[in-house]
C-alpha cells in the first residue's frame, strides 16, 4: 500500500508470533518493540520497567493480549481495554506510541500504530483527536472510519494500511538533532 521496505515489519511480525504463542508480552518482546519504533531507552521509565519480575509484565499484558482480541468488542472498544490493561506498567501510564505498538502485535488484525506522525495525518485530513485520556480508544475509532471511508470506495484497507497512510501523510521524519526533515 504505502511506500514501506517489506524488511521493516519483520521485527514486528516475529514479536506478534511470539505473542501469539505466549498470550503475553515479556520485557525483551517489549525492547524489540521499542526498537521497532526507534524510540530511546536510556530513560527512567526503561529502567524501572527492568526491576519489575517478568512474570509480573506477563500477568499484565497478559491482560491487554486478551483485551484486544476480543471480537465481542468492538475494535475501539476492544483498543481502550487494551490500553488501560497496559497501563500498570513502568512506562504505559500516559502516551501511546509504545503501547499501540504493543497493541498492534498482539492484534495486527485489529489495532493500529498512533504517534505523533499519525496524529499530524489526521490533523492534515480535518479530523480532531485530543491528547485526553483514552486516546488510542478514539483513535481506532477514527482508523476504523477511515477503513470504512476506504472501503465505500472500493479499497480493502487493514488498521495497519490506515495508520502507515497517516505516517506518511503526517509529514516528514524530523532528524532530531537538526530539527530538519531526515535524508
Amino acid at each position: 500500500m504505502a511506500n514501506t521496505s517489506p524488511a521493516y515489519d519483520e521485527v514486528l511480525t516475529e514479536v506478534a508470533e511470539r505473542i501469539r504463542s505466549r498470550a503475553s508480552i515479556g520485557k525483551a518482546d517489549i525492547g524489540s518493540l521499542l526498537f521497532w519504533k526507534r524510540l530511546r531507552a536510556d530513560t527512567p521509565w526503561v529502567r524501572k520497567l527492568m526491576t519489575v519480575q517478568e512474570a509480573e509484565v506477563r500477568a499484565v499484558t497478559e491482560k491487554a493480549v486478551y483485551a484486544v482480541n476480543d471480537t465481542s468488542l468492538s475494535v475501539p472498544e476492544a483498543a481502550s481495554a487494551g490500553r488501560r490493561a497496559l497501563s500498570p506498567l513502568p512506562g504505559f501510564e500516559k502516551g501511546d506510541a509504545l503501547a499501540s505498538a504493543l497493541l498492534l502485535a498482539a492484534a495486527p488484525q485489529r489495532m493500529a500504530v498512533y504517534d505523533r506522525r499519525a496524529q499530524a495525518g489526521l490533523e492534515n485530513l480535518g479530523l480532531s483527536l485530543s491528547a485526553a485520556s483514552g486516546r488510542y480508544g478514539r483513535y481506532m475509532e477514527l482508523v476504523e472510519d477511515l477503513r470504512s471511508t476506504a472501503k465505500i470506495h472500493g479499497h480493502i484497507w487493514s488498521a495497519r494500511d490506515v495508520d502507515v497512510a497517516l505516517y506518511w501523510l503526517g509529514g516528514p521524519e524530523l532528524d532530531p538533532v537538526q530539527n530538519l526533515p531526515s535524508t
